[in-house]
């Protein structure tokens, strides 16, 4: 994958409501070493909130082995069966780097703060209907495109604060699918730049 890596140290940039991109994977064997070597890349940026949502319990628990071994980014998973006070835990740990990555300046965010992730399924985002907050991450990865615009509207909601990124692995026929969420829900999709860290 074709990605730069230019100055990860310098400050976030704001817009003020979420932007959509796309990263087409050419076969989907290749899928899982592109997203280690994305989120390898954009874990650089310190302090980063990143979320990375995916549909089944399977692929959790392959994101979970393949990501565990990223040197800059340390990483939590919200499985079903996890017990109440331990989610809120990791719940709770994520929401504080989000807050500092959202209300901090350059000179705030030091060189050795390590980016966090989250990594979930749809079953387990946080429940806004029964108090949850939301994650308001700055960056969310949908490693797998929903099929349908309500639950891609769902993981903005519960995953990524107002200004945040949205990246979404396309494989193959998905394209279709990309195309569908993006007319029914008046959103913009665009293909990733190459230089990403010079928009997160």
């Amino acid at each position: 994958m074709a990605i730069d890596s230019t100055d990860a140290s310098s400050p976030p940039f704001q817009t003020g409501h979420p932007r959509h991109f796309y990263l087409a994977v050419d076969r989907l064997h290749f899928k899982m070493q592109t997203v280690v070597e994305l989120l390898d890349l954009v874990g650089r940026r310190p302090c980063l909130p990143i979320v990375v949502c995916c549909s089944t319990r399977d692929d959790l628990d392959s994101l979970c082995s393949s990501l565990s071994a990223l040197p800059f980014i340390s990483s939590s998973a919200l499985y079903s069966d996890l017990a109440e006070d331990e989610r809120a835990f990791i719940l709770e740990k994520f929401r504080q780097v989000a807050t500092k990555w959202n209300h901090a300046n350059e000179d705030e965010v030091g060189k050795d703060d390590r980016s966090h992730m989250i990594i979930v399924t749809d079953a387990c985002l946080p429940l806004l209907a029964s108090g949850e907050l939301p994650l308001n991450a700055h960056l969310l990865i949908n490693y797998e495109l929903p099929a349908k615009k309500e639950t891609y509207g769902r993981r903005l909601a519960t995953c990524l604060t107002p200004d945040g990124i949205v990246i979404n692995m396309v494989v193959g026929g998905e394209v279709v699918t990309l195309k569908s969420i993006e007319e029914s829900s008046n959103i913009i999709m665009q293909e990733m730049p190459m230089q990403i860290l010079d928009i997160l």
